[in-house]
């Protein structure tokens, strides 16, 4: 029989799956929102290797991680509407750790300029205001006729190194990495953006702070049901 603490789990997961269900999402497949099982990392894959973008504690008792398309609508929604508070509320309070994984859809045909962007500003340790930056501009470069050069100067507004920047763009060396993230995704049963991982829970859409902020406080209840 599930202990108390999990059925609550269950409850909230069947209360954001309501909300998600009318959530903006971003598919390649049938654009549906369902909460689902996410199948487990491959061991000894190289899929496993891929590190993400990570903000907050590692003593945090849960990890939520987001796989998210920088040129995904429903993905600046989340990053404008609901990641900020995330942030503040619950990351910066060591309730959650904070996991972005490249997914970029092959649909998408100016989204690897903003993911190997941000990987290059993630090596000047200014990953998340990049990050920012795209999804808050995400209008200007998508629409841009050069995009790359609109995202350049998002990178020199951020005060980078712009030598080392446009050797690490030009280079294109985060390719691997960021299908790497893809691969893992898809591995996991990611199809579309954003999806959040909370545990074994795939659970995709532009969701509102309140729908995540009730997955993480009984995913922490779940998990210390459990120790």
């Amino acid at each position: 029989m599930a202990s108390p603490n999990l059925k609550i789990f269950y409850i909230a997961l069947i209360f954001v799956a309501a909300i998600g269900a009318g959530a903006i999402v971003y598919a390649r497949g049938s654009g549906k929102s369902e909460i689902r099982t996410a199948a487990p990392i491959p061991a000894g894959s190289d899929t496993a290797t891929p590190a993400g973008y990570v903000m907050g504690s590692a003593s945090a008792p849960v990890e939520v991680e987001e796989f998210a398309d920088f040129e995904c609508p429903a993905c600046q929604q989340f990053a404008v509407l609901t990641l900020p508070y995330v942030r503040d509320r619950l990351v910066q309070t060591g309730q959650v750790r904070w996991r972005f994984r490249d997914f970029p859809l092959k649909q998408h045909t100016k989204t690897l300029f903003a993911h190997e962007a941000a990987a290059c500003a993630g090596e000047q340790g200014k990953f998340w205001e990049m990050h920012d930056q795209l999804y808050f501009n995400q209008n200007k470069w998508v629409e841009a006729g050069n995009s790359a050069r609109v995202i350049r100067d998002y990178a020199k507004s951020l005060g980078l190194d712009m030598g080392k920047y446009d050797a690490c763009y030009e280079s294109q060396r985060y390719q691997g990495q960021i299908m790497a993230n893809f691969r893992l995704g898809d591995s996991r049963g990611v199809n579309s953006t954003p999806t959040l991982v909370i545990g074994s829970m795939l659970i995709p859409g532009s969701l509102t702070y309140d729908s995540v902020k009730t997955l993480i406080q009984h995913a922490a209840a779940a998990k210390a049901s459990k120790s």
